[in-house]
């Protein structure tokens, strides 16, 4: 889009164009302005000036933090002079329209996970990329921690339990995590760097020669260099795929890139203390964000599904702790009685049930044409949405008997007592019970909210 001479209204995209246009680092019209799809703690958007491919972040209006842009900042230069490879800085400043923000050069490549992990193109250089994402790790951990100032520097599992803590919504699995967690954490690592904090499969660009660029700063801070090797071995950045590194190669070919590039490898049990740590981490996080729709305070679509997915984590963190396996559960929603539940309608109303009205709403926004990738985006999202609602339609009652019933046998009154009896040790001596009743609910759970993870490779 072309920035006119009128003052558009500053909220949409041509009012972002025009104050873009006017900065000094640019000073150039501004083309092609789209916000991208993803981010879900800043808007992105891509756009040209001046004869570069450019990128902007910044934050939500709602919610600035000018202070963490500009940290951003800095860290994208001392990557870049660590020999890390980073987008190049091209500006960034306290206020666009309002909220901070970070304009950097648009790198080519690809950043869809699903894409690097199946796409023919990417075939040649999936194999190589488990050894060179460990190389730039250990480039990136030569960083000291005080070449940028301000890095947060706390205890990663005293904040991560803080802050599931400040939810007041216990649940028996995470509490699981949590005693293992403390009972089994390693020696601290003798080296502290700048640790990335959100490296992996779907925050790197990649090109069919290898990694183009770092990208996501936002979550650096100060720490044990292993948290990172942890964090890329995480399954949810697997998408599916079994190798564990990305779903790119396994973890002895990350090691080994780390160790030729310099870096010291962290021992077996030290690396896979991490990789649950980061489990339980990123069920914290899925459960931060979708507290952005349960408090009202951003109605996205994108938020209200993230709440239905901590159960994926939660599963996760089973089977990272060994107390659960892959299991195949179909569909509820392939079967006859959901065929005919779509059909059904409820006195006095008229057909299509609600049911079916749900099935219609679903397959129109999966196949409806929309003129933007995030609008697609968010429409697969909301397509998904409502097919965890007719299956909850579906399955709720019967896994609210069950549930009731499963804490019932244990001497439970809800949730909320069975999480407390794992954290007292009330009740160590059933502890085979407990982790049952943990792995039915958490199948129950994602039954409804998406079967197919049940069945993903551990």
């Amino acid at each position: 889009m072309t920035v006119q001479d009128a003052a558009p209204a500053a909220g949409t995209a041509e009012g972002i164009a025009a104050a873009l246009a006017a900065l000094p680092a640019l000073a150039a019209e501004v083309t092609g302005l789209r916000r991208l799809s993803g981010g879900a703690s800043r808007e992105t958007w891509a756009f040209d000036a001046g004869g570069r491919a450019l990128v902007l972040r910044r934050d939500p209006p709602a919610s600035p933090d000018p202070a963490a842009m500009a940290r951003e900042a800095a860290l994208l230069a001392a990557a870049a002079a660590a020999g890390v490879p980073v987008p190049r800085l091209v500006d960034h400043g306290p206020d666009l329209l309002g909220p901070p923000y970070l304009i950097m050069e648009r790198l080519d490549g690809e950043t869809i996970p699903r894409r690097l992990l199946r796409d023919a193109r990417f075939a040649g250089v999936r194999s190589r990329l488990a050894r060179e994402l460990g190389a730039i790790l250990a480039r990136l951990h030569t960083i000291p921690p005080g070449a940028v100032p301000g890095l947060p520097d706390g205890d990663p599992l005293e904040e991560i339990a803080a802050r599931y803590d400040g939810f007041a919504e216990p649940r028996p699995a995470v509490e699981l995590a949590l005693r293992w967690l403390d009972r089994h954490r390693p020696e601290p690592s003798a080296r502290r760097s700048v640790v990335h904090g959100d490296f992996r499969n779907g925050n790197l660009m990649v090109g069919e020669p290898g990694v183009r660029g770092v990208l996501d700063w936002e979550l650096a801070h100060a720490g044990d260099p292993a948290e990172d090797l942890g964090w890329l071995c995480v399954k949810a950045w697997r998408f599916g795929a079994p190798d564990p590194v990305g779903g790119f190669g396994p973890r002895e070919a990350l090691l080994e890139g780390y160790a030729a590039a310099g870096g010291t490898p962290p021992a077996p049990g030290a690396l896979r203390w991490w990789e649950v740590f980061g489990t339980l981490r990123w069920t914290v996080l899925c459960r931060h964000q979708a507290e952005r729709f349960l408090d009202g305070s951003d109605p996205s679509v994108e938020y209200a599904v993230l709440g239905r997915k901590v159960c994926e984590q939660e599963h996760d963190l089973l089977l990272a702790l060994g107390l659960t396996s892959p299991v195949t559960v179909p569909d509820p929603l392939d079967g006859d009685g959901a065929a005919a539940g779509a059909r059904a309608a409820s006195v006095p109303h008229d057909r299509p049930g609600a049911a079916a009205l749900i099935d219609a709403a679903a397959a129109f926004l999966d196949g409806a044409e929309q003129p933007d990738e995030r609008l697609r985006f968010h429409a697969r999202v909301a397509a998904s949405a409502l097919r965890v609602a007719r299956r909850e339609l579906l399955l709720g009652d019967a896994h609210w008997v069950a549930h009731r019933e499963r804490l019932r046998a244990l001497g439970c009154a809800d949730d909320a007592d069975l999480a407390l009896a794992i954290r007292t040790g009330r009740l160590d001596g059933r502890m085979e019970e407990v982790v049952a009743a943990v792995r039915a609910s958490v199948v129950d759970k994602l039954t409804v909210a998406n079967p197919r993870h049940l069945s993903l490779p551990a």
